[in-house]
């Protein structure tokens, strides 16, 4: 098939998407591109076109931006998954708020004040969950990193500058016993093998670890004497669990677990609630600003003790259960029923009475439900809410309503169809991933004819 574009372009920036990649304008052609910043121009190579959009990679960088940084990792340009290693990091909260402002504007039609970002003041190995795919190279030697951008291919990584410090040196020597107990490390293309994956999650507020195999088959040759070598290396490691996962799929994760040592979970806290966290539990990766995160939104919402709160999309129950100390009663409905049976285990860890758990659809239960709701707290999924939930929303005439979202398009979306009835008092971005392109956002929605 005959290319319908030219190969090579040169062109400046003069955006960047909300996806991190710079935008280029050539010939009446729009170009995205890895790595490049507002204001820099470059000599980019075009790889492909898709959605009538044209994708390259930079060959040669000129006039680099002043907000341009040397990144901390090495392979940030090829794995994909940091935009904004290459810069400043209070660049970055400035595009995030320009982000959040611009889907308010252009898909929501709502023009309010967006205020600015709020960041981390370390912005480094902040995540609380890695994982790793494993491999080998064409000489049979084991490695581990992350998947080159839409590819399968693994880039290797001894060190991620995002992810606990504590990962780095487990993974390492997972690696080298794997060699040494002859574990086969599992192959896509036969289908051979046995480690698929390696998942660490850490506790930020208690000393407790989690190792997580993703294998083939739970039980395999050698398993204890690999898991005993991994405890003695690593004695903080509190717990270790097989995952089974034999599937040809994209998903990490099978439905089988085993528990070869320890507890099976680990627990950490958020503003004075301590949570279990078992191997594929939800929970918020950046355990610094989920309190930022948590805490904006309820100072926000000023729930009083003769409040009644639904907390919608509630997962493991954690902003409801917080809610529930000013609240007269929290109403938490979920859908999934391995994250509704957490949270009911989790309120009884933390004594909480006040609250009382649905398993259900959000747009349904609000629906069905004759009980008062005086405040509605939601967080949905990064495809946003549905009409339904939203019309329920609207049709009750709850007075307060606080939005946080993970993916500002959908928040801009629903919040076009609330503001027929709430004014949007109140934006609120939270930098919960830094050096990459996502941004949480709070929104603070007041009934119009009660706005304070």
């Amino acid at each position: 098939m005959k290319r319908d574009f030219e190969r090579f372009i040169k062109g400046t920036c003069i955006d960047v998407s909300h996806e991190g990649k710079g935008v280029v304008k050539s010939n009446g052609e729009i170009i995205f591109c890895d790595g490049l910043f507002i204001g820099e121009t470059a000599d980019i190579e075009i790889l492909y076109r898709r959605a009538g959009v044209l994708f390259g990679k930079v060959k040669k960088l000129y006039n680099l931006s002043n907000k341009r940084i040397q990144p901390k990792c090495k392979i940030c340009s090829s794995c994909g998954g940091c935009q904004y290693q290459q810069l400043k990091y209070e660049e970055q909260l400035v595009i995030k708020t320009k982000r959040v402002k611009e889907a308010l504007e252009r898909i929501g039609h709502i023009k309010t004040n967006v205020n600015p970002c709020l960041g981390m003041e370390d912005p480094y190995y902040y995540r609380n969950k890695i994982q790793m795919p494993y491999g080998k190279d064409r000489k049979g030697n084991v490695f581990y990193g992350f998947y080159r951008q839409n590819t399968h291919e693994i880039i290797p990584v001894k060190e991620c500058v995002i992810e606990d410090k504590r990962a780095s040196s487990i993974l390492w020597d997972i690696k080298e016993l794997v060699k040494k107990h002859n574990i086969p490390v599992y192959n896509e293309d036969s289908r051979q093998g046995i480690l698929r994956y390696v998942l660490v999650r850490t506790s930020y507020h208690f000393d407790e670890l989690m190792i997580v195999l993703v294998v083939a088959k739970l039980n395999f040759p050698g398993q204890r004497n690999f898991i005993d070598a991994l405890v003695k290396l690593h004695p903080e490691i509190t717990t270790i669990v097989a995952n089974e996962n034999s599937r040809s799929t994209n998903v990490i994760l099978g439905n089988k677990e085993k528990v070869l040592y320890g507890k099976g979970v680990i627990k950490d806290s958020i503003l004075g609630c301590t949570f279990e966290i078992s191997a594929s539990s939800f929970y918020q990766v950046n355990p610094i600003q989920v309190e930022v995160l948590y805490q904006k939104a309820l100072d926000l919402i000023d729930i009083s003790n003769n409040e009644i709160v639904l907390d919608a999309y509630s997962g493991v129950g954690t902003i409801g259960m917080i809610a529930s100390k000013n609240a007269k009663e929290v109403i938490s409905v979920e859908i999934n029923e391995s994250s509704h049976r957490n949270a009911k285990e989790n309120a009884k860890r933390n004594n909480i009475k006040n609250i009382e758990f649905y398993l259900d659809d959000a747009g349904k239960f609000i629906q069905n439900y004759n009980g008062k709701i005086d405040v509605v707290i939601m967080d949905p999924p990064r495809k946003g809410s549905d009409h339904k939930f939203l019309s329920a929303v609207m049709s009750r005439k709850i007075k307060k309503v606080i939005y946080i979202s993970c993916d500002p398009e959908t928040l801009a979306r629903d919040l076009k169809e609330l503001s027929q009835m709430y004014d949007v008092t109140y934006v609120q971005p939270v930098d919960m991933f830094p050096m990459t392109a996502h941004v949480e956002t709070i929104g603070l929605l007041c009934l119009k004819d009660s706005k304070k």
